[in-house]
């Protein structure tokens, strides 16, 4: 009895120490600040851009980082270019994005190219690791991802911000229209069936081409302790 006693207690302390940190991971991400560097470049490659619109990606970024976070080391793909360039920018101060994975995942959180994505389940890989990011940001900001009435940061910001061949998205399916078949529908994210869906003159169901224009590249998502 005491042995069994002994051992539920360890399991909800365990559980108790993988919440707290869990929440403290989560804070940190919130809370950190992305080091000069990348700012420096966002404003050499986007001169048009104010320090609010530079704010407002950095801000995305850490919505990624957090969906990653929570992940449990699943694949979340990437949804938007400017938040992409962001990271790169981090990625290149190598020292800095090594200590901050180190604290905000508990390893290293890797970029991964679609190239690299194992061959054969690729596309995919792909439509997960998209879904994951929209359910994840969709939760951040408490909007029902299977009936939305506006976009989550993440997926609203190349369109927001005029981004030359960004990811496009509108909330829900009927907001498409056959003459922008290079947006996709966030609310068919949330069935898992496909990646946002086109309206193309080839297919106007929500299956899309996920794995050529929403999400390209990913973060594998390591270092997480909770789902998605």
């Amino acid at each position: 009895m005491k042995v069994a006693l002994f051992l539920l207690m360890l399991v909800l302390a365990a559980a108790a120490f993988l919440h707290w940190r869990r929440g403290w991971r989560l804070n940190f991400i919130s809370q950190a600040q992305l080091p000069r560097s990348v700012l420096t470049q966002l404003q050499q490659a986007h001169p048009d851009w104010s320090a609010a619109d530079r704010e407002r990606v950095a801000d995305g970024l850490r919505q990624y980082f957090r969906i990653c976070a929570r992940a449990s080391g699943r694949f979340v793909a990437m949804p938007s270019k400017a938040v992409d360039a962001a990271w790169h920018a981090f990625i290149l101060d190598t020292r800095a994005y090594a200590s901050f994975c180190q604290r905000a995942f508990g390893r290293m959180l890797h970029h991964t190219p679609a190239e690299s994505l194992p061959k054969g389940q690729s596309t995919r890989h792909l439509h997960q690791g998209l879904r994951r990011a929209w359910l994840g940001a969709c939760n951040e900001q408490s909007i029902d991802p299977h009936r939305p009435t506006a976009l989550p940061l993440l997926f609203a910001l190349d369109a927001e911000l005029g981004i030359v061949g960004g990811y496009r998205y509108v909330p829900d399916c009927s907001l498409l229209s056959r003459d922008r078949g290079d947006t996709h529908c966030g609310s068919a994210l949330a069935c898992g069936g496909g990646d946002g869906g086109t309206w193309s003159s080839e297919r106007s169901d929500a299956g899309g081409n996920a794995n050529d224009r929403g999400g390209a590249d990913g973060g594998d998502g390591s270092g997480g302790d909770g789902g998605d």
